[in-house]
Protein backbone atom coordinates (compact mmCIF):
# COMPACT_ATOMS: atom_id res chain seq x y z
CA UNK A 1 0.00 0.00 0.00
CA UNK A 2 1.48 3.15 -1.06
CA UNK A 3 -1.17 5.33 -0.66
CA UNK A 4 -4.16 5.60 2.14
CA UNK A 5 -6.65 8.16 3.00
CA UNK A 6 -8.85 7.80 6.29
CA UNK A 7 -11.47 9.54 8.34
CA UNK A 8 -9.63 11.87 11.20
CA UNK A 9 -12.35 12.28 14.08
CA UNK A 10 -12.94 15.80 16.52
CA UNK A 11 -13.33 14.92 20.16
CA UNK A 12 -14.19 16.39 23.13
CA UNK A 13 -11.57 17.01 25.76
CA UNK A 14 -11.56 17.22 29.68
CA UNK A 15 -15.31 16.01 29.46
CA UNK A 16 -16.47 18.31 32.14
CA UNK A 17 -14.92 16.67 35.30
CA UNK A 18 -11.00 15.54 33.66
CA UNK A 19 -9.41 18.03 33.04
CA UNK A 20 -6.27 17.55 30.67
CA UNK A 21 -7.23 13.71 31.69
CA UNK A 22 -10.93 12.41 29.49
CA UNK A 23 -11.53 12.48 26.35
CA UNK A 24 -13.93 11.47 23.49
CA UNK A 25 -14.50 10.75 20.02
CA UNK A 26 -16.85 11.84 17.58
CA UNK A 27 -18.33 9.96 14.82
CA UNK A 28 -20.26 12.91 12.54
CA UNK A 29 -17.73 15.31 12.34
CA UNK A 30 -13.77 15.10 11.69
CA UNK A 31 -11.17 15.98 8.65
CA UNK A 32 -9.98 13.63 6.08
CA UNK A 33 -6.18 12.90 5.07
CA UNK A 34 -4.37 11.77 2.15
CA UNK A 35 -0.90 9.82 2.58
CA UNK A 36 1.40 8.83 0.10
CA UNK A 37 4.91 7.58 0.11
CA UNK A 38 7.19 9.14 -2.01
CA UNK A 39 11.22 8.72 -2.39
CA UNK A 40 12.71 11.18 -1.65
CA UNK A 41 12.74 10.87 1.85
CA UNK A 42 10.66 14.01 3.04
CA UNK A 43 7.74 14.67 4.86
CA UNK A 44 5.80 17.12 2.94
CA UNK A 45 2.67 19.04 3.71
CA UNK A 46 1.40 19.50 0.10
CA UNK A 47 -2.20 20.46 0.42
CA UNK A 48 -4.13 21.91 3.08
CA UNK A 49 -8.18 22.73 2.19
CA UNK A 50 -10.37 24.02 4.23
CA UNK A 51 -8.57 26.84 6.69
CA UNK A 52 -5.97 28.24 6.15
CA UNK A 53 -2.58 26.64 7.92
CA UNK A 54 0.63 26.50 7.58
CA UNK A 55 2.29 23.74 4.77
CA UNK A 56 6.24 24.16 6.39
CA UNK A 57 6.48 20.62 8.07
CA UNK A 58 8.26 22.20 10.97
CA UNK A 59 5.26 24.87 11.87
CA UNK A 60 2.44 21.97 10.92
CA UNK A 61 0.82 19.69 13.72
CA UNK A 62 0.40 16.67 11.49
CA UNK A 63 4.68 17.28 9.82
CA UNK A 64 6.14 17.55 13.69
CA UNK A 65 3.96 14.59 14.96
CA UNK A 66 5.12 12.54 11.30
CA UNK A 67 9.02 13.42 11.88
CA UNK A 68 8.75 12.62 15.96
CA UNK A 69 7.30 8.94 14.86
CA UNK A 70 9.82 8.43 11.40
CA UNK A 71 12.73 9.74 14.09
CA UNK A 72 11.63 6.77 16.19
CA UNK A 73 11.98 4.04 13.26
CA UNK A 74 14.94 5.53 12.32
CA UNK A 75 13.47 5.23 9.37
CA UNK A 76 14.02 7.63 5.84
CA UNK A 77 10.98 7.20 3.61
CA UNK A 78 9.96 9.79 2.68
CA UNK A 79 5.67 10.84 2.83
CA UNK A 80 3.02 13.34 1.24
CA UNK A 81 0.53 14.99 3.36
CA UNK A 82 -2.77 16.26 2.40
CA UNK A 83 -5.31 17.98 4.67
CA UNK A 84 -8.70 17.91 3.95
CA UNK A 85 -10.14 20.17 7.60
CA UNK A 86 -14.07 20.53 8.26
CA UNK A 87 -12.78 21.05 12.07
CA UNK A 88 -12.07 24.74 12.52
CA UNK A 89 -9.08 25.72 14.60
CA UNK A 90 -9.83 26.79 17.89
CA UNK A 91 -13.55 25.60 17.64
CA UNK A 92 -12.44 23.26 21.00
CA UNK A 93 -13.42 20.02 19.25
CA UNK A 94 -10.00 18.84 18.43
CA UNK A 95 -8.57 20.30 15.60
CA UNK A 96 -5.24 20.39 15.94
CA UNK A 97 -5.74 16.58 17.38
CA UNK A 98 -7.08 15.43 14.18
CA UNK A 99 -4.19 16.41 12.31
CA UNK A 100 -1.24 15.07 14.80
CA UNK A 101 -2.94 11.83 15.30
CA UNK A 102 -3.90 11.38 11.34
CA UNK A 103 -0.18 11.64 10.49
CA UNK A 104 0.62 8.85 12.52
CA UNK A 105 -1.93 7.02 12.27
CA UNK A 106 -1.41 6.90 8.68
CA UNK A 107 2.27 6.55 8.11
CA UNK A 108 1.94 3.66 10.47
CA UNK A 109 -0.07 1.83 8.33
CA UNK A 110 1.34 2.40 5.00
CA UNK A 111 4.59 1.24 7.14
CA UNK A 112 3.13 -1.77 8.00
CA UNK A 113 1.90 -1.35 11.28
CA UNK A 114 5.00 -1.44 13.35
CA UNK A 115 3.17 0.56 16.46
CA UNK A 116 0.26 0.05 18.50
CA UNK A 117 -2.22 2.90 18.62
CA UNK A 118 -1.41 3.41 22.03
CA UNK A 119 2.22 3.66 21.67
CA UNK A 120 1.00 6.28 18.50
CA UNK A 121 -0.23 8.88 21.15
CA UNK A 122 3.25 10.08 22.36
CA UNK A 123 4.17 10.91 18.63
CA UNK A 124 1.08 12.83 17.97
CA UNK A 125 1.29 14.97 21.58
CA UNK A 126 4.75 16.47 20.08
CA UNK A 127 2.18 18.24 17.31
CA UNK A 128 -0.19 19.12 20.34
CA UNK A 129 2.97 20.99 22.15
CA UNK A 130 3.52 22.40 18.60
CA UNK A 131 -0.20 23.60 18.89
CA UNK A 132 -0.48 24.82 22.51
CA UNK A 133 2.61 24.78 24.15
CA UNK A 134 2.11 21.57 26.25
CA UNK A 135 2.38 17.93 25.60
CA UNK A 136 -0.90 16.31 26.16
CA UNK A 137 -2.99 13.44 25.06
CA UNK A 138 -6.51 14.29 26.20
CA UNK A 139 -7.78 14.60 22.40
CA UNK A 140 -4.86 12.51 20.51
CA UNK A 141 -5.82 9.31 22.54
CA UNK A 142 -9.48 9.19 22.06
CA UNK A 143 -9.13 9.94 18.29
CA UNK A 144 -6.30 7.14 17.91
CA UNK A 145 -8.35 4.53 20.40
CA UNK A 146 -12.01 5.60 19.95
CA UNK A 147 -14.37 5.98 22.88
CA UNK A 148 -13.24 7.37 26.07
CA UNK A 149 -9.55 7.98 26.68
CA UNK A 150 -8.73 8.51 30.68
CA UNK A 151 -4.68 9.07 30.68
CA UNK A 152 -4.30 7.85 33.79
CA UNK A 153 -0.71 9.16 34.06
CA UNK A 154 1.72 11.54 31.87
CA UNK A 155 5.33 10.48 33.40
CA UNK A 156 5.33 7.36 32.38
CA UNK A 157 2.11 7.63 30.22
CA UNK A 158 0.06 5.32 30.99
CA UNK A 159 -3.61 5.84 28.97
CA UNK A 160 -6.99 3.72 29.28
CA UNK A 161 -9.43 2.84 26.87
CA UNK A 162 -13.05 2.83 28.60
CA UNK A 163 -16.23 1.56 27.90
CA UNK A 164 -18.85 3.53 26.20
CA UNK A 165 -22.24 2.83 26.43
CA UNK A 166 -24.07 2.53 23.46
CA UNK A 167 -27.13 4.69 23.74
CA UNK A 168 -24.84 8.04 24.87
CA UNK A 169 -24.89 10.64 22.15
CA UNK A 170 -23.19 14.19 22.49
CA UNK A 171 -24.51 17.59 21.24
CA UNK A 172 -22.34 20.03 20.36
CA UNK A 173 -22.19 23.62 20.08
CA UNK A 174 -20.06 25.92 18.32
CA UNK A 175 -20.26 29.49 18.89
CA UNK A 176 -18.54 31.36 16.37
CA UNK A 177 -16.54 33.00 18.46
CA UNK A 178 -12.81 33.08 19.43
CA UNK A 179 -11.33 31.74 23.27
CA UNK A 180 -7.46 31.51 23.04
CA UNK A 181 -5.94 28.56 24.31
CA UNK A 182 -3.90 30.55 26.45
CA UNK A 183 -6.76 32.97 27.78
CA UNK A 184 -8.29 29.33 28.60
CA UNK A 185 -5.09 28.64 30.36
CA UNK A 186 -3.86 31.64 32.17
CA UNK A 187 -7.68 31.90 34.00
CA UNK A 188 -6.93 28.86 35.53
CA UNK A 189 -5.83 28.68 39.31
CA UNK A 190 -2.52 26.81 40.27
CA UNK A 191 -4.01 25.46 43.53
CA UNK A 192 -7.56 23.87 44.81
CA UNK A 193 -8.69 23.96 47.46
CA UNK A 194 -8.87 19.99 49.21
CA UNK A 195 -12.75 19.72 49.63
CA UNK A 196 -13.33 20.81 45.94
CA UNK A 197 -11.02 18.31 44.85
CA UNK A 198 -12.34 15.35 46.71
CA UNK A 199 -15.56 16.21 45.52
CA UNK A 200 -13.76 16.11 41.85
CA UNK A 201 -12.53 12.69 42.31
CA UNK A 202 -15.47 11.28 43.42
CA UNK A 203 -16.99 12.90 40.02
CA UNK A 204 -14.12 11.17 37.73
CA UNK A 205 -14.44 8.17 39.69
CA UNK A 206 -18.45 8.13 39.43
CA UNK A 207 -18.14 8.92 35.78
CA UNK A 208 -15.45 6.11 34.78
CA UNK A 209 -17.73 3.69 36.89
CA UNK A 210 -21.40 4.99 35.17
CA UNK A 211 -19.67 4.63 31.60
CA UNK A 212 -18.52 0.95 32.62
CA UNK A 213 -21.99 -0.02 34.21
CA UNK A 214 -23.95 1.96 31.71
CA UNK A 215 -25.27 3.75 34.42
CA UNK A 216 -26.82 6.63 33.31
CA UNK A 217 -28.04 8.30 36.13
CA UNK A 218 -24.21 7.90 37.74
CA UNK A 219 -23.10 9.57 34.59
CA UNK A 220 -25.18 12.40 35.14
CA UNK A 221 -24.59 12.76 38.71
CA UNK A 222 -20.97 12.48 38.11
CA UNK A 223 -20.83 15.49 35.32
CA UNK A 224 -19.88 18.12 37.39
CA UNK A 225 -17.14 20.32 37.42
CA UNK A 226 -16.35 22.86 40.23
CA UNK A 227 -12.68 23.66 39.60
CA UNK A 228 -12.32 24.51 36.00
CA UNK A 229 -15.80 25.35 34.71
CA UNK A 230 -16.60 28.17 36.73
CA UNK A 231 -13.69 29.96 36.05
CA UNK A 232 -13.63 28.97 32.13
CA UNK A 233 -17.31 29.31 31.87
CA UNK A 234 -16.87 33.19 32.01
CA UNK A 235 -15.25 33.76 28.30
CA UNK A 236 -17.73 31.51 26.71
CA UNK A 237 -21.08 34.07 26.61
CA UNK A 238 -24.46 32.46 27.22
CA UNK A 239 -22.67 29.71 28.81
CA UNK A 240 -24.79 29.16 31.79
CA UNK A 241 -28.00 29.70 29.90
CA UNK A 242 -26.95 27.05 27.07
CA UNK A 243 -26.18 24.24 29.31
CA UNK A 244 -29.40 25.06 31.33
CA UNK A 245 -31.38 24.70 28.48
CA UNK A 246 -29.23 21.38 27.19
CA UNK A 247 -30.32 20.32 31.20
CA UNK A 248 -34.19 21.32 30.60
CA UNK A 249 -34.37 19.10 27.04
CA UNK A 250 -32.91 16.11 28.69
CA UNK A 251 -29.52 16.33 28.75
CA UNK A 252 -27.42 14.27 31.10
CA UNK A 253 -25.07 16.99 31.84
CA UNK A 254 -22.18 18.71 29.56
CA UNK A 255 -19.70 20.97 30.23
CA UNK A 256 -17.03 22.84 27.84
CA UNK A 257 -15.61 21.07 24.81
CA UNK A 258 -11.63 20.89 25.42
CA UNK A 259 -11.09 25.16 26.16
CA UNK A 260 -14.07 26.27 24.48
CA UNK A 261 -15.83 27.88 22.94
CA UNK A 262 -17.74 24.67 21.92
CA UNK A 263 -20.03 23.63 24.62
CA UNK A 264 -21.19 19.64 24.91
CA UNK A 265 -23.84 17.86 26.59
CA UNK A 266 -24.35 13.94 26.81
CA UNK A 267 -27.62 12.34 26.28
CA UNK A 268 -28.99 9.01 26.45
CA UNK A 269 -30.27 8.36 22.72
CA UNK A 270 -30.22 10.34 19.58
CA UNK A 271 -33.76 11.50 19.63
CA UNK A 272 -32.86 13.51 23.30
CA UNK A 273 -29.70 14.50 21.83
CA UNK A 274 -31.48 16.04 18.64
CA UNK A 275 -33.75 18.06 21.24
CA UNK A 276 -30.79 18.85 23.43
CA UNK A 277 -29.30 20.42 20.62
CA UNK A 278 -32.24 22.25 19.37
CA UNK A 279 -32.46 23.89 22.90
CA UNK A 280 -28.88 25.20 22.78
CA UNK A 281 -28.88 26.50 19.33
CA UNK A 282 -32.22 28.10 20.91
CA UNK A 283 -30.07 30.45 23.20
CA UNK A 284 -27.47 31.68 20.28
CA UNK A 285 -29.97 32.19 18.03
CA UNK A 286 -31.81 34.41 19.96
CA UNK A 287 -28.79 36.12 21.30
CA UNK A 288 -27.59 37.18 17.57
CA UNK A 289 -24.84 34.71 17.78
CA UNK A 290 -23.28 32.55 14.85
CA UNK A 291 -23.11 28.83 15.47
CA UNK A 292 -22.71 25.26 14.38
CA UNK A 293 -24.03 22.20 15.90
CA UNK A 294 -23.37 18.75 15.96
CA UNK A 295 -25.28 15.66 17.08
CA UNK A 296 -22.61 12.49 16.98
CA UNK A 297 -22.68 8.88 18.40
CA UNK A 298 -19.36 7.87 20.65
CA UNK A 299 -16.89 6.82 18.02
CA UNK A 300 -15.19 3.69 19.24
CA UNK A 301 -13.38 3.06 16.22
CA UNK A 302 -11.57 6.23 16.34
CA UNK A 303 -9.59 6.55 12.48
CA UNK A 304 -11.57 4.94 9.65
CA UNK A 305 -9.62 4.59 6.62
CA UNK A 306 -11.75 5.35 3.56
CA UNK A 307 -9.68 4.17 0.79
Amino acid sequence: MNEIRFFCPATIANVTCGFDVLGLCLDTVGDEMVIRKTDDGKVSITRIEGQELPLQTERNVAGVSAMAMLKALGSSQGFEIEIYKKIKPGSGIGSSAASAAGAVFGINKLLGTPFSATELIPFAMEGEKLASGALHADNVAPALLGGFSLVRSYEPLDVIKLHTPGELFASVIHPQIEVKTADARSVLKHSVPLKKAIQQWGNLGGLVSGLYTENYELISRSLNDGIIEPLRSLLIPKFNQVKQAALDAGALGGGISGSGPSIFALSKGQVTAAKVAEAMAGIYAGAGVDFEVHISGINVEGMRVLS
